[in-house]
């Protein structure tokens, strides 16, 4: 049988989430809480890779087990998982093939910055003390969503197929006195959200913003990009499916 469980986490305490052999990370934490409680060997496979510090509301990991679980599972966990991460829910996919990473139909994320040093968030935003050209940032995140290809917003040694994403909502919105920027599209590269992030706001202190963002779109190269924002400001908020294909258990 095949189950899907929805994880949240405090970047911070982890160096990621993928198993890097004994480092903690989220899945490593996952796979040895879920061990434990089934009493076999479990190995979970998730949907999106996060790096160290990025936050995740509801990041998804699937796994198989022989057996039937019951939804007192997610309590369980929440027992064994480190204080930083919690579980949220457990499904069961209608197919039994679904794949937690390539079967996610979309995925969105949320970078937060905040304007006036406030020692309540650190570490759960971006700290950017200088002037903010607001108008601008909404020009260029408009750009985004007209973009398909980003080359220039993808780390080094990615192992990607194709640099082609589709994005389904690119904008920067006021949060009381933060800043988000907010995307959501159906996959996305390495280090790509951060990069977004980052090179918005180096050209938004350009004199033509929209064009010096094209032009770095159109070069195709991540050395013209800028990856340098912080890990701590990102949030995975969603990954979802195709509609109908997993039943909440509980």
């Amino acid at each position: 049988m095949r189950y899907f469980i929805e994880v949240a986490y405090d970047g911070t305490a982890f160096h990621g989430s993928q198993v890097q052999g004994e480092q903690p990370t989220v899945q490593l934490a996952l796979n040895r809480a879920l061990s434990t409680i089934l009493r076999g060997a479990v190995e979970t496979f998730g949907a999106s890779r996060t790096d160290e510090g990025v936050h995740a509301l509801a990041n998804v990991y699937h796994f198989d087990w022989e057996g039937v679980l019951h939804p007192q599972l997610v309590y369980k966990l929440n027992a064994l998982l480190p204080r930083q991460m919690a579980a949220n829910a457990l499904y069961q996919p209608h197919n039994r093939e679904l794949n937690a990473r390539f079967d996610a139909v979309k995925r969105r994320y949320r970078y937060k910055i905040y304007h006036k040093k406030d020692p309540f968030k650190f570490g759960r935003a971006l700290f950017f003390p200088y002037p903010i050209d607001v108008a601008s940032l909404h020009q260029t995140a408009a750009l985004i969503k007209e973009t398909n290809s980003f080359e220039s917003f993808c780390k080094r040694n990615g192992q990607n197929h194709t640099y082609l994403c589709t994005i389904y909502q690119s904008y920067w919105e006021q949060k009381d006195d933060e800043l988000h920027y907010i995307v959501e599209a159906n996959r996305f590269l390495r280090g790509m959200v951060r990069a977004l992030v980052g090179t918005q706001l180096r050209v938004m202190r350009k004199a033509n913003p929209v064009e010096e963002m094209a032009r770095i779109i159109n070069a195709k190269d991540c050395t013209q990009a800028d990856f340098s924002v912080t890990g701590n400001g990102l949030y995975l908020e969603e990954v979802c499916y195709p509609a109908g294909a997993l039943q909440l258990l509980g």
